[in-house]
């Protein structure tokens, strides 16, 4: 079978409105660069993935009335147990920014822990309608911190087209998650660059296409697909040790539970 030498992609930009992704581009580099071991289930339409702690799980799992990823984390010295969870549609590179940071041993120099403060960098302005948090200058993306009397609560952000209608995509980090990560989120969220995605797909939900820019190029198809290879060894590379010597011994699969 001959493939053709080049594949068309299509640039993406706002890149919340870019459509989910391939699910490969956070799950992959977890076990191959990290290490993480998944469950074994073909006849679930899910995926398991724990740390080799045994203390962090990543669940993705289909629902059509809820989150479909959700990563959880066990209760350590400093921190009580956490918990964040991410829509269908929200794309893999937001949800990877969160994972490649809570993977990595140390924050990267320069990296950003107020998880406002690249949202302000890239001219987010609170609401024209009083309200708390920040929004994109189109206007289709809102973050904000929750909170009450007793302190500052859960973080929040969602991608819509109307407030009065269904967001397009949802993510929620409970008020014990690291701001760190948090940070992380909202650093590849604000980031102009587009995102890419196969023309052959419709990654862009129907009711976003007159507010996305699409720029369709032609891209070599071996670029394509080593795009995956690359990002692990870049994450294998920010841990110091390569994708195979990351991956240890078969672990049991991780129980079917949250940590709340």
């Amino acid at each position: 079978m001959v493939f053709p030498e080049t594949v068309e992609v299509d640039f993406i930009a706002p890149r919340h409105l870019a459509g989910g992704g391939d699910p490969a581009w956070v799950t992959v580099p977890l076990h191959r660069a990290c290490g993480w071991s998944h469950g074994d289930d073909p006849l679930l339409p899910r995926v398991l993935l724990s740390s080799p702690d045994q203390k962090a799980l990543l669940r993705l799992e289909p629902d059509p009335d809820g989150q479909w990823w959700t990563l959880s984390h066990a209760a350590e010295p400093d921190r009580p147990a956490w918990y964040a969870s991410f829509g269908a549609h929200t794309p893999v590179e937001l949800i990877a920014a969160v994972t490649d940071t809570l993977t990595t041993p140390a924050p990267a120099p320069g990296a950003p822990r107020d998880p406002y403060e690249t949202l302000r960098h890239f001219a987010w302005s609170p609401p024209t309608i009083g309200g708390e948090g920040l929004v994109s200058p189109h206007g289709t993306a809102y973050v904000q911190r929750l909170g009450s009397a007793e302190g500052p609560g859960a973080w929040f952000a969602e991608a819509t087209l109307d407030p009065d209608r269904r967001p397009i995509w949802q993510a929620r980090f409970d008020e014990h998650t690291s701001p760190r990560l948090v940070a992380a989120f909202t650093a590849a969220l604000a980031d102009p660059k587009p995102l890419w995605r196969p023309s052959s797909r419709r990654s862009v939900p129907a009711r976003a296409e007159h507010v996305v820019t699409r720029r369709s190029v032609d891209v070599r198809t071996s670029l394509v697909a080593s795009a995956l290879e690359g990002r692990a060894q870049s994450l294998a590379g920010r841990r110091g040790n390569s994708p195979a010597d990351a991956i240890p011994p078969r672990r049991p699969a991780a129980k079917d539970s949250r940590s709340r």
